[in-house]
């Protein structure tokens, strides 16, 4: 939601032969995938942050002798604008190394010196540096059971509180700030916390991707239609892709020539390690469909699923179709031109794999679909399958509708018009994941900011010259609306 990211995502392929996607957990008979895969293996870039340690409670919901274990949770400060009873700006961190986040979340930054704000970056238990228990440890129920959204929510709830009090700065405003999966724990954040935060910008927050809440195909609906718009005719091209990429597993010598045309680094074991390169290629271009050049995940240019469609329309007329999808997705994984040949299998996962596992079997159920009308081979929901191979990874069955339980989701405007407040829902069409999230006002002061041409988060990314109007306006709607929460908040504490 990044990976994650988004974070960020559980979907199901249940007809044989099934594929890995690497850019949603999906279901495959003993295997999963994580969220948001988030490209990391290089240098940490150097952050404006200062490192500090909480020494956190391991159970916040039970009195056990074990629930008083104690393990460091990581966070990051910058104090460089701030003064005691400003405003307090806190990220609430996502599936993975927090420090990342920081780095891809340069809003907060750019922000800060108009509201004097402190900012604070909390990472998630079980990510990153925040773990519990050793990581040799982390593979079954008896350690992973600590790990859940709810959890993660007090333990933010615990050290916002008590930072506040060392500061002596107690009656500081606290606003949090969240994307993909971390936009989603900034919304419940808010609704369950409201006593601690007094708002909550969520972008790219799916809390509706939940139950039958949206319809299950819409993720990849949403991806084709970036295609589509893009050129009817590349659309066309990637979804006949696929049938001539199957009718390698079959041709003898298939899986050699398949590595060649793929210039993989080595001969990969079956044709689909082929499949999930070229669909994860094209589930995070459309994701990261940014209109400035970025490396969020990978380095891109200004919006690729445009320039992926440009080298399918431009490609000799001759060409297989899946020569062409080859020559697009070759883009998201060599923009920068350096790779002579590409790994196919066998890639680390720097995101937290096993943590967001086992937050798919427990509690994140994200059922999704491929309806014919996508670009992508369709496939059906399994809930069956899905829980007998959590069952059989973790020992544990999913608890499919836990999160609408704990933080509703259905009839939502109905509901949190009574009474939520402060929260912004910011997301763009482009991306895949704004289907799931909260498109239309709520109320007053539960509002949607939604851009037409809008990829994941792209609002808290750093602002550049380069920036369309559009966005420069998003992000001055949404400096708009907390500068209004600060100024109330304020003005009855002057009354107080």
């Amino acid at each position: 939601m990044a990976l994650s990211s988004f974070i960020l995502w559980l979907l199901f392929l249940a007809a044989a032969p099934l594929a890995v996607v690497e850019s949603i957990p999906i279901y495959v008979p003993g295997s999963y995938k994580s969220s948001l895969k988030k490209d990391v293996k290089n240098a940490k870039p150097k952050l404006p942050y200062i490192t500090q340690y909480f020494p956190q409670i391991l159970d916040h919901f039970t009195f056990q002798p074990t629930s008083y274990k104690t393990f460091y949770q990581k966070y990051l400060i910058n104090s460089q604008h701030w003064h005691k009873g400003g405003p307090i700006f806190v990220y609430t961190g996502n599936e993975g190394d927090i420090e990342w986040f920081a780095s891809n979340t340069g809003f907060m930054l750019d922000i800060a010196p108009k509201f004097q704000a402190l900012l604070v970056f909390i990472e998630h238990r079980f990510y990153g540096e925040s773990l519990p228990f050793p990581e040799e440890k982390l593979k079954s129920a008896k350690t992973l059971g600590y790990l859940s959204s709810q959890q993660a929510l007090a333990d933010y709830a615990t050290l916002i509180t008590s930072l506040k009090k060392n500061l002596s700065s107690e009656a500081s405003p606290v606003v949090v700030f969240g994307g993909s999966y971390g936009g989603m724990l900034a919304a419940w954040f808010r609704l369950k916390y409201p006593h601690i935060a007094i708002g909550a910008l969520a972008s790219s927050a799916p809390i509706l991707q939940f139950d039958d809440i949206v319809p299950w195909s819409s993720f990849y609906d949403a991806v084709s239609q970036d295609f589509k718009e893009a050129s009817l005719n590349c659309h066309e091209v990637i979804k006949g892709a696929w049938t001539e990429l199957d009718g390698f597993a079959n041709k003898k010598g298939g899986v050699a020539e398949l590595s060649k045309i793929f210039r993989a680094c080595k001969e990969i074991s079956s044709i689909y390690s082929a499949r999930d390169w070229l669909w994860s290629a094209f589930v995070y271009t459309a994701m990261v469909n940014y209109p400035t050049e970025a490396n969020f995940m990978k380095p891109l240019p200004a919006y690729p699923v445009e320039e992926m469609c440009k080298i399918i329309d431009k490609s000799p007329r001759g060409a297989t179709k899946l020569s062409r999808a080859f020559a697009a997705a070759s883009l998201y994984y060599n923009y920068s031109k350096t790779e002579k040949c590409f790994k196919l299998e066998g890639d680390e996962d720097d995101h937290g794999l096993q943590g967001w596992n086992w937050q798919a079997c427990t509690e994140m159920v994200m059922p999704m679909t491929c309806s014919n009308e996508s670009m992508f081979p369709p496939f059906p929901f399994s809930y069956k399958e899905f829980a007998d191979d959590c069952k059989k990874q973790f020992g544990v069955r999913p608890r499919e509708h836990w999160i609408t339980t704990e933080f509703g989701g259905k009839r939502i405007k109905q509901v949190l018009k009574r009474f939520g407040s402060n929260i912004i829902f910011s997301n763009g069409m482009q991306d895949p994941w704004s289907r799931g999230s909260v498109l239309n006002n709520i109320s007053s002061s539960i509002v949607a900011l939604v851009t037409e041409k809008g990829a994941h988060h792209v609002d808290f990314r750093s602002a550049t010259k380069k920036d369309p109007h559009w966005l420069v306006e998003q992000r001055r709607q949404e400096m708009e609306i907390i500068k209004g929460w600060l100024h109330e908040y304020f003005m009855d504490n002057s009354q107080d």
